[in-house]
């Protein structure tokens, strides 16, 4: 079995958690909307990726909706002492499988009350805000309003720590400023790049960075260099921009989703390889190529 301390720790929080991590979404149905084709099998992930030494989950109860949630408490409750659950709020779904905002204080409550019933808690780990922008990308504007919502109700101890998702340099300052942030989870990728700077502020201020769709996401990540540096280290494409993103930064913590358990096993292998100076200088060249 693949040792997935040997890609290093990193502080979330009060907690210090393996690098290499686990995200959920993947297990709820098509478009992330309804529930898995197969349950069984979705419960098998959970185990199969905690029993390989995963302590970082990440979820929301948006994910289907509510239906990654229900398979996490299922298949991993009562959670080990060292598992931490990262789930996020600012957003809830159409019956047309829609993604619509749902960032007032009055929403923001009702989805940290969800987050805890469904994944039988009392206090979740850490909730990330999600800013709901232009489809899933980026948008510019104030987010006092929800994020001091959401630092109410970690004084009233519903929550341990706050984050930020999908998030702007100057939202992550002005969150900052009303409660302590201990990681942002943004878009970013070997070919998607914008947030080189973002993740270098962060690692100054020892805070989490947690690339989402670091695979490339609902556009999976396509690369003549990719695919030819892969080739020559005998691994996949994708373990090599697994551990591009390793390599790129120490406040990286990685949470690549699946719903396979063979694949499962081959992100978290991805632990174990390591490339070179001149390699990462190659893979370097896939942001120009998509650019």
């Amino acid at each position: 079995m693949t040792d997935i301390a040997s890609a290093g720790v990193y502080a979330l929080g009060r907690r210090t958690v393996k690098r290499l991590g686990y995200g959920a979404m993947q297990l709820a149905g098509p478009g992330v909307f309804g529930p898995p084709k197969d349950p069984a099998t979705a419960l098998t992930v959970l185990r199969e990726a905690v029993a390989s030494g995963v302590d970082h989950i990440d979820t929301s109860d948006f994910y289907g909706p509510h239906v990654t949630n229900k398979l996490i408490r299922e298949a991993l409750h009562p959670y080990a002492d060292d598992l931490v659950i990262v789930t996020k709020v600012g957003a809830v779904r159409g019956e047309d499988a829609s993604w619509n905002r749902a960032i007032t204080p009055a929403e923001l409550t009702q989805a940290v009350h969800d987050n805890l019933r469904n994944l039988g808690l009392d206090a979740l780990h850490v909730v990330n805000f999600r800013s709901m922008g232009h489809g899933h990308g980026l948008s510019e504007g104030s987010i006092e309003e929800p994020f001091t919502a959401l630092a109410e109700l970690q004084r009233q101890g519903l929550i341990q720590h706050l984050g930020m998702s999908n998030a702007t340099s100057t939202q992550v300052a002005q969150a900052r400023g009303i409660a302590e942030v201990v990681c942002v989870q943004n878009q970013y990728n070997l070919a998607h790049r914008e947030d080189d700077a973002l993740i270098d502020e962060l690692e100054a201020a020892e805070i989490s960075y947690v690339p989402f769709f670091p695979l490339g996401g609902f556009t999976p990540l396509q690369s003549s260099t990719l695919s030819d540096v892969a080739k020559r280290l005998e691994a996949t494409p994708m373990q090599v921009a697994l551990a591009w993103l390793l390599h790129r930064a120490p406040n990286i913590l990685l949470i690549p989703g699946t719903s396979s358990v063979e694949h499962l096993r081959q992100n978290l292998a991805t632990a174990e390889l390591k490339l070179a100076d001149d390699v990462l200088a190659e893979l370097d060249t896939v942001g120009a190529e998509k650019g």
